[in-house]
């Protein structure tokens, strides 16, 4: 093993960036090149389907299933006119991933031959095997029936030889089994809550649609590398090893020349994501070493989240090609930035009206502070919601850590934003809507022309921070689905809204005008939600103090804090929105501390095995060698002389037998704490004991092992150092 580290090093060295071919045509051409989008239905749809189709986009009209062989039938056509063989329902159950069952377009044509058939039958409604997927107990083992349905609003796409079919993905019972159904039920929710709250504004609003631009984060690694780490093969993380002398201490990572091969294969990548109709916008090395960041212009948030789930598959695919593995694990090496998935949300109108964006009359502002303040209403009130929504047993090692945001769900507004909802507070009427946008700022040197400055600055330890026209959700990780963050943001602003809405038409019935109406809820809802705004360092002790006394969620235990699901106000809103049932939320639950506990009981079982079959028979070795020295010493010096000479060797020995015994002592411990763990019957209690007895003991393991790898001569260490890892690419 210790050969082939230093094999693979060796190889990495010289492996030099893939050609890559561009298309000849410029990106907007080749833009969607494998998606049924309205240009091709145009094309291969009878004219009153297409229409049909596209009022079901657009307007949420409801899906006829009488016009679903002809819509089958068009994309047939153009998906055999692409080479495509075989079609899959694509999901997304509840294991973060994706799943698909690909099956061939041909039948029996009964005559002794076969055909190629694809009905509408087969486009709407599928029906894979439920009982191998995660459900929480909503269905046993040995019921297998659960349904796909077609999700027209996302577009179908192809992959290879196979059209995919973007789906919900619901039980035999009717219970949601994916995080695409709540999903869509959350943006009808925040649709009708917001359209209604606009009519006070605008007459024409007609819909309110939700936004979502993602900033998916990674790190990329040297296959040969990835492969002789057992523990980021099977955990996505480094259980071990110690930080690299230099690491991002130099700062000079960030928005540094592209690494050659890394270059490659973020062209090859982005003309993939392209032709898939995913828009990537932006590419750039991270904070860390061999850390990168790719992020596309904000979609219709449904859509975006199948994107970046497509993303994230077809990221690990080209990597390989290119001879790297993306590692999006938000935290697969200690001691330097972890990797997230900002994701920046906004609301706006069928007219193009941004409803986060300041405006140029006092109406137009009314409507941005009533927008703004009814957010924070909603994150307000369900901070520790929104917590649960984002966490998992691998965006714990991230959140509060080398400027993840805090594991404290608040909001930063800026110096203007602030100074103008306490102004608010006791301000006339008349004198409130004056809200500036972006402001001209000139430099004294000739040669830079003036800049326009956002009326907010940035705060990299807010959670929730407001940017200008928009919120960033930064505490969204790299691995995660969108989804999950999105309904829950989305619900709670639903319910916000819908709250406000029914103050204000109260206040008017009873005599007030409308616009005082407005103003006054508005007043009593920015002292409401005042605790949630918070402008400082996050990343501060006396934070979490403050946060506290302000009632808000400081829990960093991952299986309680999912808790927060089953809140009375969490099952009130959800059931009250359409969106999820107790009985699914329940259900939900128990997939989050099972995954959580699977994930632990995983790393626990890599990090035992690794201690006992590579590093203590690599520090014992060693060891041998360091005694054999001193026996060689004293066969060539007097006895006292030989010692004096051996100091450090004596000393190294007796390192290494304490730390050995102390990691031999640490994994038959952690080995009693599973076993005392696997015998707890609840799923719940099963995660907070996993969370309480196992994960610590990994850390003081793992302690004792980094102690060893400065110990130890670097010929005999068999792992990849951090050294290796993080700096040849």
């Amino acid at each position: 093993m210790a050969n082939l580290r230093f094999q693979v090093v060796e190889e990495a060295f010289k492996k030099r960036p893939l050609a890559v071919e561009a298309p000849k045509e410029r990106p907007y051409e080749y833009f969607g090149k494998y998606v049924f989008n309205r240009e091709k239905m145009y094309k291969y749809l009878p004219k009153n389907v297409y229409e049909k189709l596209i009022d079901v986009i657009d307007n949420g009209a409801r899906l006829d299933r009488s016009m679903a062989d002809a819509v089958a039938s068009g994309i047939k056509q153009w998906a055999v006119e692409n080479g495509v063989t075989h079609y899959t329902h694509w999901f997304q159950p509840l294991t973060e991933g994706t799943a698909e069952k690909h099956d061939s377009f041909i039948e029996h044509d009964f005559k002794g031959g076969m055909v190629e058939e694809f009905s509408g039958k087969l486009l709407v409604q599928q029906e894979p095997d439920a009982s191998s997927f995660p459900s929480g107990g909503i269905r046993n083992t040995f019921e297998a029936r659960g349904y796909s349905a077609w999700d027209p609003t996302s577009p179908v796409f192809i992959i290879d030889d196979t059209l995919c079919i973007p789906t919900i993905f619901i039980s035999y019972t009717g219970e949601a089994l994916d995080y695409k159904a709540p999903l869509l039920r959350t943006l009808h929710a925040v649709n009708v809550a917001a359209t209604d709250v606009c009519k006070y504004f605008y007459d024409d609003v007609k819909k309110v649609q939700s936004n979502l631009g993602w900033e998916q984060e990674y790190f990329l690694v040297d296959e040969g590398l990835y492969s002789t780490r057992p523990d980021l093969l099977l955990t996505g993380r480094t259980l071990m090893g110690h930080d690299s002398a230099k690491n991002q201490q130099m700062e000079d990572h960030y928005f540094g020349t592209i690494p050659d091969r890394v270059q490659a294969f973020m062209k090859d990548l982005e003309i993939r994501a392209l032709e898939l109709g995913i828009p990537c916008k932006t590419r750039h090395n991270e904070v860390a070493p061999n850390q990168f960041e790719l992020a596309p212009i904000f979609e219709e948030t449904n859509l975006a989240v199948d994107h970046n789930m497509l993303l994230m598959s077809l990221m690990k695919k080209v990597a390989r090609k290119h001879g790297f593995r993306a590692l999006l694990h938000e935290k697969p090496f200690a001691g330097i930035n972890g990797s997230g998935k900002h994701n920046n949300w906004s609301l706006s109108t069928d007219t193009g009206v941004l409803l986060h964006a300041p405006g140029k009359t006092p109406k137009d502002n009314l409507r941005f502070v009533t927008f703004i303040v009814e957010t924070l209403m909603g994150v307000y009130r369900h901070n520790g919601l929104l917590k649960a929504s984002i966490m998992s047993a691998t965006n714990a090692h991230r959140l509060g850590a080398n400027e993840a945001p805090p594991a404290i769900i608040s909001s930063f507004l800026g110096k203007q934003l602030t100074e103008l909802l306490d102004h608010i507070e006791t301000a006339d009427t008349d004198d409130l809507f004056n809200v500036a946008g972006k402001q001209g700022f000139t430099m004294d040197i000739p040669e830079i022309p003036e800049l326009l400055i956002d009326n907010t600055d940035r705060n990299r330890t807010s959670p929730f921070a407001f940017t200008g026209n928009r919120f960033e959700f930064r505490a969204v990780g790299s691995e995660a689905n969108c989804a999950s963050a999105m309904t829950a943001l989305n619900a709670a602003v639903a319910e916000a809204l819908v709250d406000f809405k029914k103050r204000v038409d109260a206040a008017i019935a009873s005599g007030v005008d409308q616009t005082k109406a407005i103003v006054d809820v508005l007043r009593a809802d920015i002292k409401t939600c005042k605790p949630i705004r918070f402008d400082g360092n996050g990343y501060s002790d006396e934070w979490v103090v403050e946060a506290t006394k302000r009632g808000l969620d400081v829990e960093k235990s991952c299986p309680k804090i999912f808790e927060r699901y089953l809140d009375d106000s969490s099952i009130k809103m959800f059931e009250g929105l359409n969106i999820m049932t107790k009985k699914e939320l329940e259900a939900r639950n128990e997939v989050k501390w099972e995954t959580y506990t699977k994930k632990i009981q995983i790393e626990a079982r890599v990090m035992g095995d690794l201690s006992m079959n590579h590093i203590i028979p690599i520090a014992t070795h060693y060891q041998s060698m360091l005694v054999k020295n001193v026996q060689n010493m004293r066969s060539i010096y007097p006895a006292e002389k030989a010692d004096k000479l051996s100091e450090r060797n004596f000393k190294l020995i007796e390192e290494i037998a304490e730390r050995t015994q102390t990691i031999e002592k640490g994994v038959d411990e952690l080995i009693a704490a599973r076993k005392v763990a696997n015998k707890i019957e609840n799923e719940y209690d099963k995660a907070v004991a996993y969370h309480d007895t196992v994960a610590p003991k990994m850390e003081e393991i793992r302690y004792q092992i980094d102690k060893l790898e400065l110990i130890v001569e670097d010929d005999l260490w068999t792992l990849p150092k951090y050294r290796e890892l993080l700096f040849i690419r």
